[in-house]
């Protein structure tokens, strides 16, 4: 069992230029890898605007697409589709095909996302669906997980680029000092911005799910 991550544009049919947006993309997920390399096998485009990749182990998924979320500037944001269960490969004449029910799962938890984005929490980016089979451990471990993304979204979601930013520097170790020298502001200035931010909350989320402390 793994864990299978689909990930589609939001809005990319509105983007101006699509292979820009694509190349920001592609270099936030090797940022991402640089820093916190957690995937399997890292994000990577499929088709249309769909991207697919592979983690061991669920935290690893979560934190690493957290990364994600904070490391993308202003108009350009993932959904993310997470799904638990076995995946192989099919071969075919245009190469392998991801299939599995990892992947069903997936595909079933970014259609959620689609769905309360348009009713009731539209900054919701991640869901998590099991396969069929999952232990009551697992279950569990998913239903906690969910609830703890819908809130996670809605703290990313009210976020400006800065403080993203910000946090991601924080995330990866970096200074208040430092980051304020690179955004050209003081050190209370990035206090301030990451205590607005509800940045502290992220981190200590993240340090809980990596079993280690902030």
């Amino acid at each position: 069992m793994v864990i299978a991550v689909l990930a589609d544009i939001v809005g990319s049919r509105k983007l101006d230029d699509r292979s820009a947006a694509q190349r920001i993309l592609d270099d936030a997920i090797a940022r991402v890898e640089e820093h916190l390399p957690l995937a399997h096998h890292a994000l990577t485009p499929t088709v249309g605007d769909e991207q697919q990749g592979v983690y061991l182990e669920l935290e690893d998924a979560m934190v690493s697409l957290l990364m994600i979320q904070l490391a993308l500037p202003d108009g350009i944001a993932f959904r993310f589709g997470i799904g638990v269960g076995d995946v192989r490969s099919v071969d075919s004449v245009h190469g392998e095909l991801a299939d599995g029910p990892g992947w069903y799962a997936a595909r079933a938890a970014i259609e959620t996302v689609h769905a309360r984005e348009n009713r009731t929490v539209p900054r919701t980016r991640t869901w998590i669906v099991g396969a069929p089979g999952q232990d009551e451990v697992m279950e569990s471990t998913i239903a906690a997980s969910n609830a703890y993304l819908l809130v996670r979204d809605e703290l990313v979601g009210a976020m400006n680029e800065r403080e993203r930013r910000l946090t991601y520097g924080r995330l990866v170790g970096r200074s208040q000092h430092d980051l304020a020298a690179e955004e050209g502001i003081s050190q209370p200035s990035v206090s301030k911005s990451l205590r607005s931010a509800g940045s502290a909350a992220l981190i200590e989320g993240v340090a809980a799910l990596r079993g280690s402390s902030a």
